[in-house]
Parts: structure tokens; sequence; C-alpha cells
């Protein structure tokens, strides 16, 4: 199996392409959020009890939170680890097509592309009505009052920024250790995505998720800048103002890993990203990345979209390659 892991990988991008996330088939990420939910429901009950006996908060909290990454990243790797294993030892062809499918399940390519897409075409009809709807799908900031201008950038960041934790950090584990670490990867972002706040609810429970996703996400991030300065480059785009950008620019976001791609698709499409955002209607001001040399548009999100495409290509053919050499 080790022999064909470069191929799933490749495999698992084109499948993707191809039938993205049918929502016929059960999809893990559903099955994790059930057992975090469960997990938090447990978790919070043994919090409340040691905080009413006086313990600290903050001590109580934290370490408590660790069981949160413990039982689900052990779990999404290894169900996959024991079921791979299990497939293998009656055809190797039966493990091989199931990992496939599992690494499929742990990018969106497709997704994250169609997302964007359903934003670009209600902006092409004038529907700012429905364009905020699909904008509100993806994002957690207040959508109810943006005009096209805001639309189209919190299409652009979101895109930008989900080419790491959609696609090419899944791919890197994947890489590393085939479907069970892309799947323990995929649990640790979904973590992050639902207990990973810094609001009162969460702030210690859900401490060490974002920490951890913050880790694993961190040398995908700044790999995936640079493949990103390679597609602009082969799109035609200005791929030293993007480089210039995300040296510039990536550490003014709040995300230790999130600017490296907001920055470089703002300077490779002469665009302005960050500003001022609403959250439940709470005022956030996110640092400016990138040069405003072109007012924001709908069609910087097809660009985006372009961009996509290139760099997790690339980015996966790179790393079907790479896992080839490796084996010599």
């Amino acid at each position: 199996m080790e022999i064909m892991l470069g191929t799933s990988l490749l495999c698992a991008y084109l499948l993707d392409l191809i039938i993205g996330d049918p929502r016929w088939i059960p999809h893990p990420v559903i099955g994790m959020g059930k057992v975090i939910t469960w997990l938090e429901r447990h978790i919070r009950m043994m919090y409340e009890a040691l905080v009413s006996r006086g313990r600290s908060a903050t001590i109580s909290g934290r370490l408590l939170g660790l069981l949160f990454p413990l039982v689900l990243v052990s779990l999404a790797f290894f169900v996959p680890y024991y079921l791979l294993k299990g497939l293998a030892s009656v055809h190797p062809w039966l493990a091989f097509t199931a990992e496939v499918v599992m690494i499929a399940t742990t990018i969106a390519t497709k997704g994250l592309a169609q997302a964007g897409r359903k934003i670009y075409a209600a902006l092409q009809k004038g529907d700012l009505g429905e364009a905020r709807f699909q904008l509100s799908m993806v994002v957690g900031r207040d959508t109810d009052r943006l005009d096209e201008k805001e639309i189209s950038r919190g299409t652009v960041e979101t895109v930008a920024e989900n080419i790491v934790d959609a696609v090419t950090s899944p791919l890197f584990f994947a890489m590393l250790g085939g479907a069970p670490l892309a799947m323990a990867y995929r649990a640790v972002n979904t973590l992050d995505s639902m207990v990973g706040y810094k609001n009162e609810k969460y702030i210690h429970l859900g401490w060490a998720s974002a920490r951890l996703d913050d880790f694993c996400n961190y040398i995908p991030a700044r790999i995936t800048f640079l493949f990103l300065i390679l597609s602009a480059m082969f799109l035609g785009k200005d791929w030293r103002d993007a480089w210039k950008a995300g040296i510039r620019d990536a550490s003014k976001h709040p995300s230790p890993n999130s600017g490296w791609s907001e920055a470089a698709v703002a300077g490779a499409l002469h665009i302005q990203l960050g500003g001022t955002n609403t959250y439940q209607g709470v005022v956030s001001h996110r640092a400016l990345m990138g040069m405003p040399k072109e007012e924001l548009h709908p069609i910087h999100i097809k660009q985006t979209i372009q961009l996509l495409y290139a760099t997790t290509f690339c980015y996966t053919l790179c790393a079907f390659i790479l896992r080839g050499l490796l084996l010599y």
C-alpha cells in the first residue's frame, strides 16, 4: 500500500474534482460533529462540577479541553487505520479504493469553488439578497447589510483562507500518513470550527483544539503560499506583489496561518482584503492585506477560484511526485 499512496493522493484529488461531496453519501465530518457534541455535553458537566467545587476555571477547562482532541483525533485515526488494514488483508485494491474515497472526503476543492461560484452568479444577476444568503453559508460574519464590494471581499477571503484548511492541509497529512492521518487532520479542523472559539463559552475548553489546529496548519499554510506564488505566475497574475504582500501582511492576520493565503491572493489580484466585519452584531476590525490597486469586484471571486484550482492541482501533482521519489 505504501507504493500506491502517492497514486491515491492524485486519485482522491481528481475524485473530489469530479463528484465533490454528494449529499446522498454520509460525510465523515457529520459523524465527527456528533461525537464532538456528545463529548462537549459530558466534558462540560465535569467542568461545571469542578468549578462548583472551587477549582480554577482556567486550569480545569484547559485540562478537560484536552479530551476533545485526545478522543476525537484518536478515533479519526485508528478507525480508518484498522479498516484499511482489514481491507488490505482481503485484497490490496479494496484498501486502495477505500483510501482514495477516504482522502477525497477530507478535501473540498469542488465544494469550495461551487460556493464561490454561487455567490458570483448571484452578484452577476444583481441579486444581493441571494448573494448575502450564499455568503452566510460559508462565513461567520453578518452578511445581511453587505454591499457588492463587501460580499466580494468576504467571498475572496473565505475561498483564499480555505485553500489551506479544505485542500492543501489534508493532502499534506495524507502524503505523510495516508487516509488515517488525513482523517485525523480533518478531526482537528472540525474541532476548531466547533469549539475553538475565544468567546466566554469556549475560551478554556476549546483552547487545546484551537492551538492544535494552528500547529497542524503551520507548515501547510507556508507551503501553500509558495504554490500560490507559482500559480499566480502561471495564470499571468502579479506573482511579485503576491510575494511582497505575503511577507509584509501575513503576520497581521489574527490567525498565524490564514494570512499567508489571503495576503498572497490579495497581492496577486491587486486588491485589498481585511477591514471591518460584524459578528452577531459585534464589530471586529481586521488588518488590511494587499494594496488596493483595483477596486474589489465580483470578477475577483472568479479569479480567486482560478487560483484555487491552479494552486491545489500543482500542489497535488508535486505531492504525487515527491511521494514517488521517497520510495527510491
